[in-house]
């Protein structure tokens, strides 16, 4: 990977760009510190899918994953503006 202050890849963005198409993910620091990386577009999908389970390994895992679907108790907020109506 190749490493690139903030100033050339603003002065030299489509050789920034070509080197990343070309030659895999840049690297672009700020004051001497690593701060952002650029990847081409099918690594960027190939770790997102790497990333996200499939509905398939969800229903097949052996351990529950409903702890990211109910809020902890107290924790859920309404929208403003839906207060629940009374009968009339």
């Amino acid at each position: 990977m190749r490493v690139w202050s903030v100033q050339d890849a603003k002065a030299r963005f489509s050789e920034f760009l070509d080197a990343c198409v070309t030659d895999g993910p840049q690297v672009v620091t700020r004051r001497g510190t690593e701060t952002a990386v650029l990847v081409p577009i099918h690594e960027c999908r190939r770790l997102q899918a790497a990333a996200r389970p499939s509905l398939k390994q969800l229903l097949l895992a052996d351990t529950a994953r409903t702890d990211m679907l109910v809020p902890e108790r107290g924790k859920a907020r309404r929208r403003p503006g839906l207060a629940p109506r009374l009968p009339r």
